[in-house]
């Protein structure tokens, strides 16, 4: 039996999706001089739109999203669920930047009445931009995803390159099996 993968039909022209969302990345100009962080990129998208972002690592309610991007009045805030794994985390707060940089608008989940007697301490426009973004496969979701991954190969501390402390207990082997690798043993 062979299995193959397939790519979803998406209903939309696959090219245009990345080349739009590349102009989006580079229409920010993150700067190239240093190496960033997610937390610089917040920084600098802070400066660009002049409203500070905020990264917030949270116990979410289990069956909630795993990132919220939260606008409030004066600054932005990205919620990420604190038990996810580090480089989940990562991922999700690079989504959620995503979602800020795309300008994504939320659907209406309930009407502003409704918001106001179910969650009477907020206002009810806070409630519609946190809960009402379509949470599927959309073109919008699909955006997200893409813009965080392209900022995310900017900012990425992974190498192929990988050093190590090697402590001196353990630097003899080290030194046998760095001999291994540059003279490899000759086939019989």
């Amino acid at each position: 039996m062979v299995m193959r993968w397939r790519r979803r039909e998406t209903g939309q022209n696959i090219k245009e999706l990345r080349h739009r969302c590349e102009e989006r990345v580079r229409a920010i100009n993150l700067p190239d001089d240093r190496p960033l962080t997610v937390h610089d990129v917040c920084e600098c998208l802070g400066q660009l739109y002049g409203r500070p972002i905020h990264v917030v690592l949270l116990t979410l309610p289990v069956g909630s999203p795993d990132g919220l991007l939260v606008s409030a009045d004066d600054r932005d805030f990205i919620v990420v669920e604190e038990r996810l794994a580090p480089i989940h985390q990562h991922q999700v707060m690079l989504h959620e930047l995503g979602h800020f940089i795309c300008d994504h608008e939320a659907m209406p989940v309930m009407t502003p009445e409704a918001s106001r007697l179910l969650l009477p301490s907020l206002d009810p426009e806070l409630v519609h931009r946190v809960l009402g973004r379509d949470h599927s496969h959309s073109e919008a979701e699909q955006e997200a995803e893409y813009v965080g991954s392209i900022i995310g190969r900017q900012i990425s501390t992974w190498t192929t390159q990988r050093t190590l402390e090697v402590p001196p207990e353990a630097q003899e082997l080290v030194a046998r099996l760095a001999a291994l690798e540059k003279h490899p043993p000759h086939s019989r």
